[in-house]
């Protein structure tokens, strides 16, 4: 595994991630939502993954069947969840979260969504898709870790696709409008799709972990795990049930892990 090579790809890629920024925003003016980016935050790791993949290749570096592997499961993942995104923001308006964070906004609207939406999500794209990007430059054979790895990004994607499709249907059901969902993965734990999103990029870095050089980019997976949990995942969606759901959400709070999956407590303890 050569260095030089490499430091192309991660530069490059920098200046692609900015770009899809840049053409994210101007569709977003255009739609008059912000929430598009949502949409574009999986596709983004898909364009930074076939970024790497081609220009590994044109480099001559990396194992082919290694650069396939990491290609297709990023690009499972990525357009997975920018589908099931799109579907679910399909006929709505501006996402909450844009619209109060629009309101805080008392000047040029551009300059104000680039430095509070655009370049924080692009930086976390670049820095999570760390252990895609070294891998595809790995030329290691596959063996036993990277057995362990796709073992643990299948666990990690199952939990996210499950969990997503079960609270799907659960809100196409007009009867349960203002109930929480407590059954299934949701019963495990109060994020399963958040779980799942972060087992996966555990995943990815594991893969990574065939090569010592992937050692650094266990950056990814915490970074991705943080934002999960403590900031615009978990956090920030629990404040909000709390306060529309009240007592209900209350008692799942009480009985259900808020990440890592476990059985339920039995109610009433």
């Amino acid at each position: 595994m050569s260095l030089v090579p490499l430091l192309v790809n991660l530069a490059v890629t920098a200046v692609v991630v900015a770009a899809t920024m840049l053409a994210t925003l101007a569709a977003a003016l255009r739609l008059g939502r912000h929430s598009v980016i949502d949409t574009v935050w999986g596709l983004g790791f898909v364009i930074i993954a076939a970024v790497s993949f081609l220009l590994s290749g044109l480099q001559g570096e990396g194992l082919t069947a290694r650069r396939v592997l990491v290609l297709a499961l990023t690009a499972v993942w990525g357009l997975r969840l920018a589908g099931h995104i799109h579907r679910r923001a399909r006929g709505h308006g501006e996402d909450p979260r844009y619209a109060a964070l629009l309101r805080r906004c008392t000047g040029p609207v551009v300059p104000f969504t680039l430095r509070t939406i655009y370049w924080p999500q692009g930086r976390t794209m670049w820095v999570v898709s760390l252990p895609v990007q070294v891998s595809m430059y790995q030329d290691v054979p596959l063996g036993l870790v990277t057995v362990l790895a796709v073992a643990v990004w299948t666990v990690g994607f199952l939990f996210e696709a499950v969990g997503d499709h079960q609270l799907a249907r659960f809100r196409a059901d007009p009867a349960n409008h203002g109930k929480v969902l407590d059954r299934g993965l949701w019963a495990w734990t109060r994020h399963p799709n958040y779980f799942g999103d972060a087992t996966v990029w555990w995943g990815m870095f594991l893969l990574a972990c065939s090569h010592w050089s992937g050692l650094p980019t266990v950056v990814g997976p915490i970074l991705m795990t943080h934002m999960l949990v403590n900031r615009t995942g978990k956090a920030l969606l629990e404040r909000r049930m709390a306060r529309s759901r009240g007592p209900e959400y209350a008692a799942y709070v009480a009985r259900t892990s808020g990440f890592l999956p476990r059985p339920p407590r039995r109610r009433g303890r």
